[in-house]
């Protein structure tokens, strides 16, 4: 069964050393691609286990942001995500990584969203 894909999330992985790192990565991602860009999260939060911050974009995107981040991602790992209305298996499942794959935390996904307030 084939879902839609209505958007993705990159995860840009960054530590205490790397953080300087992320904020050009940052800066840069800002810069040339229409995105929605996520908080800092200097902790884990969710199923991440490293600090990270997130980048929200659509489709279309995808085919300009993604070879951006192999080639500029500045050593940082990168996790990135489809968005289909089922986060279990869009994390677990349907994901990519650009550097070293990192565990993330399965039981906080559920299987569907919930519909937003």
């Amino acid at each position: 069964m084939t879902a839609a894909i209505h958007g993705y999330h990159a995860h840009i992985y960054y530590d205490d050393a790397t953080r300087e790192t992320a904020a050009l990565v940052r800066a840069e991602i800002e810069a040339r691609f229409t995105v929605q860009m996520g908080r800092w999260h200097d902790r884990p939060v969710g199923p991440h286990a490293r600090g990270m911050y997130q980048v929200a974009f659509a489709p279309d995107v995808f085919a300009a942001i993604v070879p951006w981040l192999m080639l500029n991602r500045r050593g940082l790992v990168v996790f990135i995500h489809p968005e289909t209305g089922r986060p279990r298996d869009d994390h677990m499942l349907h994901a990519l990584w650009l550097g070293a794959v990192l565990p993330l935390d399965a039981s906080v996904l559920p299987e569907t969203e919930t519909a937003h307030a």
